[in-house]
Order: C-alpha cells, then sequence, then structure tokens
C-alpha cells in the first residue's frame, strides 16, 4: 500500500483538549509501524517513504486511539503530542492567529534548533548558520537597508526592512549561544 491511490488520510487530534493538530496519511505499513510502536507513522507523499513523526524534531505524538471512519477510508488518530505539530513550527496545522508577540523569540529559537540540525540542508536558516561570511554580509545589508528606510522616511519599509535586521542578527545571537535573556540583562544594566 504505498502508491498515492491506496493512502488513507488520517485526522490528528490532541488527547489533551481535542484541538485538530494537522492532517497526514498512512498506508499499511505504516498503520502497523502505528500499533507496534505506539508512536505516529505516516507516509510523505513528498518523500515517497515512511515517516515517524518526530524522529528529526522531537516532536512525537504518542498514540492513544486510532478510529477508522464508516466507510472505511479516513482515520481519526488521537495523540499525546510532544512540542508541536505542525512543520512550520505552529501547534497545529489549522490556525488563524499569529503567534503571540512574546512567544515569538522562543518559536524563532525553537526553528534555529531545528534547523541547525541540518534535516533541511535548502533552508535559507541553516545556510546562514553554516556560512559565518554569509550571515555577517546579510547582518551589514540589511542594516544599511533600514537606515535608507529611515532616511526616506518609509515607515512600511522600515518595518520591512528591520524585521530581516533582527532575524538576522538573531540567527547570529543563537549561533553564539547568546539568549535573549542575556540581552535582557545587557540592557537592565544600561538602566542604572
Amino acid at each position: 500500500m504505498s502508491e498515492a491511490k491506496e493512502l488513507m488520510p488520517v485526522v490528528v487530534q490532541d488527547v489533551k483538549n481535542n484541538n485538530v493538530l494537522m492532517l497526514a496519511y498512512m498506508n499499511d505499513e505504516s498503520l502497523e509501524l502505528t500499533k507496534k510502536t505506539g508512536f505516529m507513522h505516516y507516509w510523505s507523499r513528498s518523500r515517497n517513504a515512511i515517516w515517524k513523526k518526530g524522529e528529526t524534531s522531537g516532536n512525537f505524538q504518542k498514540c492513544i486511539e486510532l478510529f477508522s471512519d464508516c466507510d472505511n477510508d479516513a482515520m481519526l488518530a488521537r495523540v499525546e503530542q510532544t512540542g508541536v505539530a505542525c512543520h512550520t513550527g505552529t501547534y497545529s496545522c489549522f490556525y488563524k492567529e499569529p503567534i503571540p508577540a512574546e512567544d515569538i523569540l522562543t518559536e524563532l529559537w525553537r526553528v534555529f534548533e531545528e534547523r541547525r540540525s541540518g534535516q533541511n540542508p535548502s533552508s535559507y536558516t541553516f545556510k546562514l548558520l553554516s556560512n559565518r561570511n554569509l550571515l555577517l554580509k546579510k547582518i551589514a545589508e540589511e542594516s544599511s537597508e533600514v537606515i535608507i528606510a529611515a532616511k526616506d522616511k518609509q515607515r512600511k519599509e522600515i518595518v520591512y526592512e528591520a524585521g530581516d535586521l533582527l532575524y538576522h542578527l538573531m540567527v547570529l545571537l543563537y549561533d553564539e549561544g547568546i539568549t535573549m535573556d542575556d540581552i535582557y540583562e545587557e540592557l537592565e544594566g544600561r538602566r542604572k
């Protein structure tokens, strides 16, 4: 059961709060692995292979219950989710609201950690973490773009370029092992 026509859609639900986390696909082999190990296994249509959820990210899904629908052509999996369910770094693949401002730094650090693992060598963040000269060049470039936007009093451009600058600066801080708490402590010391 490895062809796309034999795949069964699986709605994945958090057993703690009944929130829908994601939609995935299973074949016979991934279903058997799930039953055997107690952890969710799916069929990746993009990689054309079975994957254990969380194998590279650490965001495992412990299978609590599996249900087939009335026609036996779809499944509901109720799981205990570790970390986030979505590959974008959000709790669920189904969300309407942006990440709260107070959570964005934590979320970015988590993404940096995931990218550093090298599971996606084509990601831009992985390239920055792998090439210090590229990262430093981008910080200089984005700094000058903020200055130009500010000189021209283009608010929308200032916001856009400041976002780019902060992102690249945060990659550098992460790469150096400097946390935002370190930065807050430094800023707090300047208030005295």
